[in-house]
């Protein structure tokens, strides 16, 4: 972006500073990449019968990917360059990381309890 675009006309709001936004889609992509790797092994590969926990785990997987693929859509739209719209992207982008990170411990129970 170009000095001129970042500056606000009148009227207009302010838009996030330049690199913000190719950082957020850049953290969204890596931690995608992670799910949909882990979402494989998890489910297709790892050994073993299917438990109520591990089923919850893959449930809540596929819900972190859905949350991760809406953030990664909302901060591919032009309008992510105004600064309600991006801390909207980042709340959704939490919400996946939060729901990633719970599943990725019941998933780590739940193979423990395989293990034994």
């Amino acid at each position: 972006m170009t000095p001129e675009t970042q500056q606000p006309k009148k009227g207009q709001s302010p838009c996030i500073p330049a690199g913000y936004r190719s950082g957020i889609i850049t953290a969204i992509t890596v931690i995608l990449g992670f799910s949909l790797l882990f979402l494989r092994s998890w489910v297709f590969e790892l050994p073993g019968e299917w438990t109520s926990s591990s089923v919850v785990a893959a449930v809540l997987l596929f819900g972190a990917i859905v949350l991760e693929l809406m953030a990664l859509w909302r901060s591919l739209q032009p309008e992510d360059e105004i600064p309600s719209e991006y801390r909207v992207t980042l709340r959704w982008f939490l919400v996946s990381i939060s729901t990633l990170l719970l599943s990725l411990i019941i998933a780590a129970f739940s193979y423990a309890q395989v293990k034994e």
